[in-house]
């Protein structure tokens, strides 16, 4: 069932980038496996997907530990300068880092662990108070000062974009967030590249990549309705 579900999901991600004239290989669709149990990512695994989002870093750590198979695992939630040792050295790609504070406590681990971890800023690019992210405005300061860490390797931009009925209203904040992209792109800043772009989710992830998302995470429709912790 979850593979099924993958494979109509591969198939929408492959029709949005024909629409818009991208290769298919320009997005990474992300198995968003929070909550859910490892017997479920065994099942894609089978079939070949190599990529799993993960909100907790404890649940990271937990099933990191059990998964042993080379995969690529993404930290998609808010991470706690706390929680940081569980991460760094685990995931390939932390996708929300939004502060001076966190990024100095990701390079000192990163240091600690003798390795390079690959982070993207996250943007509150609709300015919702709910939400975490730096502001659109602050985002290339912020960089700028992160690009100082030598253990850190800032890749791109991620956005959770609001919850939409239809996910049309959603196409301003994926286009303002491609233009954030190639805005700080263009300031050329030494040890940052802007080739990531992680936005989209179940409800908006086509229109996300028809506005450039090279990301999307993707939880709902391939593993059905989370369960509440």
């Amino acid at each position: 069932m979850v593979a099924e579900n993958y494979r109509e999901v591969e198939a929408r991600v492959a029709a949005a980038c024909e629409r818009c004239g991208r290769r298919r290989e320009a997005v990474t669709l992300i198995a968003v496996s929070k909550t859910k149990p490892v017997d479920m990512i065994r099942e894609l695994i089978e079939i070949g997907v190599k990529d799993f989002g993960e909100n907790k870093p404890q649940e990271l750590k937990s099933k990191t530990e059990e998964i042993v198979e080379p995969l690529h695992w993404h930290l998609i939630g808010n991470l706690q300068t706390n929680k940081v040792k569980y991460v760094v050295g685990r995931a390939c790609l932390i996708h929300s880092v939004s502060s001076l504070h966190l990024a100095e406590a990701i390079q000192k681990e990163a240091e600690k662990k003798a390795l390079t971890c690959q982070i993207l800023v996250e943007v509150n690019i609709a300015g919702e108070e709910t939400k975490s992210g730096i502001a659109k405005e602050d985002a290339a300061q912020l960089i700028r000062q992160m690009a100082e860490f030598p253990n850190l390797k800032i890749c791109g931009l991620m956005a959770i974009a609001p919850p939409v009925e239809d996910p049309e209203e959603n196409r301003v904040h994926f286009r303002a967030m491609r233009k954030l992209k190639e805005e700080i792109a263009a300031l050329d800043i030494p040890g940052v590249s802007m080739e990531e772009l992680s936005m989209g989710m179940t409800g908006d992830f086509e229109v996300a990549i028809e506005e450039g998302a090279t990301m999307v995470r993707v939880g709902t429709a391939i593993f059905g309705h989370r369960e509440v912790r």
